[in-house]
């Protein structure tokens, strides 16, 4: 059974922006996208470039779903499950991710 790790405080992540974690030895992108408590997770590392970008993104949203833009290339990655809008071979992980008590948690 998995537990829950917390990384950090919602008021860490400005909202509108995202935050990067190293959770388990993975780096984590953490979204914010707006001022209430909704966030999501999903892998920091650009699967065009291998580089490790993503925490660093643009949110925007399309067709009802909020995504990230690489700020490489600006490849999307929908937030709620790293599904990659250009190609879907490749999307990036996506984690369970909640706020408690005002603590960002991660399941891992």
């Amino acid at each position: 059974m998995s537990q829950w790790n917390t990384v950090c405080t919602i008021d860490d992540i400005i909202p509108a922006t995202g935050v990067c974690a190293l959770v388990n030895d993975k780096q984590v992108a953490i979204f914010r996208p707006r001022h209430d408590e909704q966030v999501f997770a999903i892998s920091n590392i650009d699967p065009f470039f291998e580089a490790s970008v993503l925490s660093r993104g643009l949110i925007a949203e399309h067709n009802g779903e909020l995504w990230v833009a690489s700020p490489l290339k600006k490849q999307r990655f929908r937030l709620r499950d790293g599904l990659c809008m250009e190609d879907e071979s490749r999307s990036v992980e996506h984690y369970d991710v909640r706020v408690k008590d005002g603590q960002v948690q991660l399941r891992g």
